[in-house]
């Protein structure tokens, strides 16, 4: 049987009241900004306890005065994140597409605010800021006929989509710059590339760069623009198959 203690170890950070007993120096939320800035500046590996404690000008040990450990940390930052999430109460009383494309739209800037942000929170305690982004979405879906479980499937698809086509920003932005910054290796891998697609082995690979002058056979560009706007027509895809098979309006 759990004790009194160990329920209290088990809680949630948000379930814990806010350090009392004398002033607070700093809040759970300036904790969340610096290692949100650490993490975005210096990469997530450069989040621990020790470079908190410097950002914010207290020692190591000060620290755990307001967390516990760095699962703490991470669930705060989730938590962070997921607040730039929300979209303002006018925007979800504007239509079930509407509301939705609004929502995502947000969720992609965030997470490319953050591009190393949804490979680290797998394990994340859901906080606050999780319910009220659920409850967003639902709240796009509330004058529709769909039953319980076909909300949370829409949702579902709607999310996957929107982490797929993030992830594919932050990878094909993050190669763009790659190549910026070390050309030569570019070239030599696309060198190596183009011996593979001449073998024969990848016909379908081989015909889209048989004609590389041709600007309607030519691969766009990956910019932030290219980038926006194939996730704006994927998304509008995905949303017509969604209202084609649940019959909404």
């Amino acid at each position: 049987m759990a004790t009194a203690e160990s329920a209290v170890e088990h809680m949630p950070i948000w379930a814990r009241p806010q350090p009392a007993g004398r002033k607070p120096r700093f809040t759970r939320e300036q904790i969340a900004e610096s290692a949100l800035r650490i993490a975005d500046t210096e990469g997530f590996e450069a989040v621990t306890m020790k470079r908190i404690a410097a950002e914010v000008g207290a020692g190591t040990m000060t620290l755990y005065y307001y967390v516990r450990n760095k699962a703490d940390i991470v669930a705060l930052m989730q938590d962070a994140i997921l607040a730039d999430l929300l979209v303002p109460d006018t925007e979800l009383h504007v239509g079930w597409r509407a509301a939705t494309i609004a929502i995502a739209r947000r969720t992609r800037e965030a997470l490319l605010a953050h591009p190393w942000s949804p490979s680290v929170f797998t394990s994340a305690a859901f906080g606050p800021n999780a319910l009220r982004h659920m409850e967003q979405n639902l709240a796009t879906l509330a004058d529709t006929h769909l039953t319980a479980q076909a909300k949370l499937e829409f949702i579902a698809a709607v999310d996957a989509y929107v982490l797929g086509a993030s992830l594919h920003a932050v990878e094909s932005l993050s190669r763009a710059n790659q190549a910026k910054s070390n050309p030569d290796a570019t070239a030599a891998i696309v060198e190596y590339s183009r011996k593979l697609l001449r073998s024969g082995e990848f016909p379908h690979l081989n015909a889209l760069t048989e004609h590389p002058d041709d600007p309607e056979s030519a691969a766009p560009a990956m910019t932030d623009d290219t980038l926006a706007d194939q996730f704006e027509r994927g998304l509008a895809a995905l949303l017509d198959g969604l209202a084609t098979a649940l019959k909404l309006d």
